[in-house]
C-alpha cells in the first residue's frame, strides 16, 4: 500500500550483496548466461565471509550520503539468501563461513539513523529444485523440462511464500519491498493478487514496487530515466558504475556531479533516485562508492530545503530542473555548471521580492511574465541552486 513517506523520499541507497562478491563476478547471471558453470558460480559460498560487514557503519553512510531509504538483496536470482530460513539451509547462516544473518542488523542499523527500510526478493530462484520457467532470450534452463509440472510449481510457490513472511515479521517493520524476477512467469501462474493481498494482511503499511504485475505501488525504471514521468508514484534505479554487484575491473565510475544531475532531474519529475552500491565480499565499501555518497550528501545538506521541502512545481519554463518550495512562496531552480549569461525563467506574475544564490543576493528585473537573474560572482561546480523568494504565494 502506497505510504506518504514514498512519494517524497527522494533518495535510496540500492545494495546488491552477495556470494558473487567472493570472485567478482555478475550476480546470478554469470550462471544464467552460460559465462561459468552453475558449479563454478557456487563454488564462491565457500569464500563468503563477510568479514568486515558493519550495518552500522552503512547506515551511517546512508544518512551521510542523504538518503532516506535503503533497500538490500536479501535473496537474489542464485537461491542464496542473506538471512537464517527455516524452509531451506540455502542461505549465508548455513552455507557459507559468513555464519550469521546479515538482515537483522541492517534493518536495526537503518532504524538507528531513522532511515526507511527496504528489502529486495527475487520472485525467481534458480537453485530451487521445484523452480521452473520458460526460455528466455533464448537461453535454456536446466530446469526446463519440469515447466508444466503443476504439483513442483506449488510447491515452490510455498516455498516463496513461506520465505516471504519470514523478512516479512521476522525483523520488524519493513517499510518497503523490492521485487524482482517477474518476468519468467504470467501473474496469474505467480498468483500476484493473491501475493499482494497477502502482504496488506500481515504488513500493510509495506509498500511493493510494480514488479509484481499490475498491483505494485510504484514504478521503477531502471538504468534510463523517463522522458515523462510514470502515471504512479516512481523511482529510477540506476548503478554508480556499470554493474550492480562488486566488480573488481569495473572502473566506469559516474561523478558526483552526473549523478547529481541526473538526482535533480528525477526529483523534479515527482521521482526518487534509487542509487547502487555493490559492497566487497568482507561487508566493506570501496572508497569511489565512498566519497561518491558523500559528495551527493553534501549537495543535499546544503540545499535541503530544495531537495526535501518541496514538490513538483509545472507551467514554470526553465532551461533546467525546477521544484516548488512547499509552502508555495519559492521556486527552487537546479541551474548545471556556470551560466552563459543570465538566467532566464518565464510564466512568472510580477512580485518576487528575492533571488538568492548559494546565500549571495542576486539582481534581477522581471517583464512581461519573464524573470531574469544576473548570476553573482558564486563558485559554480556541478549543480547550482537559484532560489526565487515571492514572499507569498508563488503566481504563475
Amino acid at each position: 500500500m502506497m505510504q506518504e513517506w514514498f512519494k517524497k523520499a527522494r533518495l535510496g541507497i540500492f545494495i546488491h550483496y552477495g556470494i558473487y562478491a567472493v570472485n567478482g563476478t555478475m550476480e546470478s547471471w554469470a550462471f544464467r548466461y552460460g559465462q561459468m558453470t552453475y558449479k563454478r558460480y557456487m563454488r564462491q559460498l565457500k569464500g563468503f565471509t563477510a568479514s568486515k560487514y558493519d550495518a552500522k557503519a552503512w547506515a551511517k553512510l546512508f544518512k551521510e550520503a542523504g538518503a532516506s531509504y535503503a533497500v538490500l538483496t536479501s535473496k537474489h536470482h542464485d537461491g542464496v539468501a542473506l538471512f537464517d530460513s527455516k524452509y531451506s539451509d540455502f542461505n549465508v547462516v548455513k552455507a557459507t563461513p559468513c555464519g550469521r544473518d546479515l538482515i537483522k542488523p541492517y534493518c536495526d542499523a537503518l532504524r538507528e539513523e531513522g532511515l526507511r527500510v527496504g528489502l529486495y526478493f527475487t520472485q525467481c530462484d534458480w537453485s530451487h529444485p521445484d523452480y521452473t520457467a520458460r526460455d528466455w532470450k533464448g537461453v535454456k534452463y536446466f530446469f526446463d523440462k519440469k515447466f508444466n509440472n503443476s504439483v513442483r510449481w506449488g510447491r515452490f510457490l510455498k516455498f516463496h511464500r513461506d520465505q516471504l513472511t519470514e523478512i516479512l515479521t521476522n525483523y520488524g517493520q519493513i517499510d518497503l519491498l523490492w521485487f524482482d524476477g517477474d518476468w519468467e512467469r504470467s501473474g496469474k501462474e505467480w498468483r500476484f493478487k493473491e501475493m499482494k493481498e497477502y502482504i496488506e494482511s500481515i504488513s500493510p503499511r509495506t509498500v511493493v514496487n510494480s514488479r509484481i504485475g499490475i498491483y505494485g505501488d510504484y514504478e521503477t525504471p531502471e538504468q534510463q530515466i523517463p522522458t515523462l514521468p510514470p502515471d504512479k508514484p516512481w523511482e529510477y534505479c540506476m548503478t554508480i558504475n556499470d554493474n550492480w554487484g562488486w566488480r573488481p575491473k569495473d572502473n566506469n565510475y559516474k561523478s558526483p556531479g552526473e549523478i547529481i544531475s541526473v538526482f535533480v532531474e528525477t526529483i523534479a519529475m515527482g521521482g526518487n533516485l534509487l542509487l547502487d552500491i555493490g559492497p566487497k565480499e568482507d561487508g566493506t565499501i570501496d572508497d569511489r562508492y565512498d566519497s561518491c555518497l558523500k559528495a551527493i550528501g553534501e549537495f543535499i545538506y546544503a540545499n535541503y530545503d530544495a531537495v526535501y521541502n518541496s514538490k513538483v512545481i509545472d507551467n514554470v519554463y526553465y532551461s533546467g530542473a525546477a521544484m516548488g518550495s512547499d509552502d508555495n512562496t519559492k521556486l527552487y531552480l537546479f541551474e548545471r555548471g556556470k551560466p552563459m549569461g543570465v538566467i532566464y525563467v518565464k510564466n512568472l506574475k510580477e512580485g518576487v521580492e528575492r533571488v538568492t544564490v548559494k546565500g549571495v543576493e542576486a539582481k534581477f528585473t522581471q517583464d512581461n511574465g519573464k524573470l531574469y537573474v544576473c548570476p553573482p560572482d558564486v563558485e559554480y561546480d556541478g549543480i547550482t541552486v537559484v532560489t526565487i523568494d515571492f514572499g507569498k504565494e508563488v503566481q504563475l
